[in-house]
């Protein structure tokens, strides 16, 4: 008899699956919120409603513009972040206390993304969300958990560290 999946990688295969519809031709991240069991709201990476996605225009923005560039430029880049989806379509009443379930891609390789993490201008919205943590797929079957107080105790803008 086949193994029950266990919940933490029930709702990680939801946000790989919303992950699916991202847009972006770098990188593909799926989100889902949840809390008390329930989905609250899910989102994935791609531009902002009515404008062209990168998919569709055959190029990537911010390789195009910062070649050499993985992390940060984003300033560059086309796409909301699949957190920020996430986020603007949840009330904050439903996010209280939640867990945000986070995965990403590379769509070269197909590869989850080495080192996955919200980026720094996700973690103000994942604080300022009331979300409690953040879960991150590694690969298949395991995750790692951050916790969003710890974002708020350790701020990497008092020690200077403006990019990951």
């Amino acid at each position: 008899m086949e193994q029950r999946i266990d919940k933490i990688n029930y709702y990680l295969d939801i946000a790989e699956t919303v992950a699916l519809r991202s847009t972006c031709l770098r990188k593909k991240y799926g989100s889902v919120i949840v809390n008390h069991d329930q989905i609250i709201a899910t989102g994935y990476s791609g531009a902002p409603r009515g404008r062209i996605n990168c998919c569709d225009l055959g190029y990537c923005t911010k390789k195009k513009l910062m070649p050499d560039k993985r992390h940060g430029g984003y300033d560059a880049c086309r796409s909301v972040h699949s957190e920020q989806n996430a986020i603007i379509s949840a009330a904050r009443n439903d996010m209280m206390g939640s867990t945000l379930y986070l995965v990403g891609r590379r769509t070269e390789t197909n590869d989850y993304e080495e080192g996955a993490a919200p980026c720094l201008m996700c973690r103000k919205l994942i604080i300022n969300s009331g979300i409690e943590k953040v879960i991150v797929r590694i690969n298949k079957n395991e995750y790692t958990t951050l916790y969003v107080k710890d974002w708020i105790e350790n701020d990497e803008y008092l020690n200077g560290q403006l990019e990951y």
